[in-house]
């Protein structure tokens, strides 16, 4: 087994940015990364299956919800804090930082922003360790760019909600004891509520031959003439901007997690160059390989740059939905091709398992996609320019 030996790049010394907070929790959380995930994230990835017996640890570092106030058990941070901890995470491994995303962010957050007093402390300290674990479901078979055509529906029974419909590609699915899902009551409003797993006719199918996120659970979410609780449903906010709240924080979280990804392909690419003997030389020193490199820690600490600007904004609650659009897809374009240009680098090499460089490329490519696709995250910074939509 490898040691792992990843040092981060800093090269406008952005540390000098963050608070000692800051750098306490994101070193607590590289030093998890390196004991925890490191030595077990390839052969999870090779073996399709997400490692469940870290979920304990995620909570410990901040992993889920850590900017939730501390009377609903979160630890009550800021947003860059969330950030640090999402690049670290994402470092290690794309579907394990998913996996927190989707706790923190789109589980989480909708309790909290949108849920009822009971509801947050019912189901939020429990999610902050992990003893509960939860998945969203929005994206349906038919409809994933435009979730307001959604068709999963509920009707009002009298003593509870009837709800029928189906969900796709929902990270957590298979193991995920509580599902916040949005659908639209019988006046097309869509609406958030909270399913739990054993509810009659309510099932997650696991979704099997993924060449991307391999270490990270997907499924379905079946809906089946399932009774709903009133009392489950989210009270606080109705419409297409409440799921769409809980994507800018999820998309916020990613545009961290990419860089994490970015700096673990060019750490181990510099690494390997300078160690690679071609021609006499290491291959470092041919022009080819450094301007490849030079590329890559320029696109870093301009990501680095606009992501830490993008914290401060939401600290400040001025961060709009467009300018969380542009980080997401600048950042996760920019580590992708990160990851293919280390691959390069590595030669043969750069497509085993031996190292994380094809890993993190394959996840990517559903980075890229999930939360937004590259090309609708485009359009949002268009029509944000210029007062027009594309979409329609």
């Amino acid at each position: 087994m490898k040691p792992d030996l990843f040092q981060a790049p800093d090269y406008y010394n952005l540390d000098e940015l963050l608070t000692d907070e800051h750098k306490l929790i994101r070193d607590a959380a590289r030093e998890w990364v390196k004991r925890e995930v490191s030595p077990i994230i390839e052969e999870y990835a090779q073996k399709a299956e997400f490692p469940q017996h870290i979920i304990k640890g995620l909570a410990e570092i901040g992993g889920f919800g850590p900017y939730i106030p501390a009377e609903y058990g979160g630890a009550g941070l800021d947003q860059i804090s969330y950030g640090l901890i999402m690049q670290e995470i994402e470092r290690g491994d794309s579907g394990i930082r998913s996996t927190s995303s989707v706790q923190s962010s789109l589980v989480m957050y909708p309790i909290w922003k949108y849920g009822s007093e009971e509801q947050k402390l019912k189901y939020l300290p429990k999610l902050a360790t992990g003893e509960l674990m939860g998945c969203f479901g929005l994206t349906e078979p038919n409809h994933g760019s435009d979730p307001g055509s959604m068709t999963t529906n509920f009707k009002d029974i009298g003593d509870y909600y009837l709800l029928n419909g189906a969900k796709m590609w929902i990270s957590n699915a298979p193991f995920a004891d509580i599902a916040i899902v949005w659908a639209k009551n019988e006046e097309g409003r869509i609406h958030g509520l909270i399913v739990e797993r054993g509810m009659e006719g309510f099932s997650t199918p696991e979704t099997h031959n993924k060449w991307s996120l391999r270490a990270s659970a997907t499924g379905e979410l079946i809906f089946d003439n399932v009774k709903i609780p009133k009392e489950n449903l989210l009270p606080n906010k109705s419409g297409l901007s409440a799921p769409l709240g809980c994507l800018d924080s999820a998309r916020y979280g990613i545009a961290w997690g990419a860089i994490g990804a970015a700096m673990d392909c060019y750490d181990t690419a510099l690494r390997y160059a300078k160690e690679r003997i071609q021609f006499d030389k290491p291959i470092a020193g041919m022009q080819l390989q450094q301007k490849k490199l030079a590329e890559m820690i320029t696109e870093i600490t301009k990501a680095q740059l606009l992501t830490w600007r993008l914290g401060v904004l939401r600290n400040e609650n001025k961060a709009t939905s467009a300018q969380i659009s542009m980080a997401k897809r600048n950042n996760v374009n920019m580590a992708i091709n990160i990851a293919r240009e280390a691959r390069q680098i590595l030669g043969a090499m750069g497509i085993t398992g031996d190292y994380s460089v094809m890993r993190h490329m394959m996840n990517l490519e559903s980075v890229i996609t999930y939360e937004g696709t590259h090309d609708i995250h485009l359009l949002i910074t268009g029509m944000d320019i210029t007062g027009i939509s594309a979409f329609k």
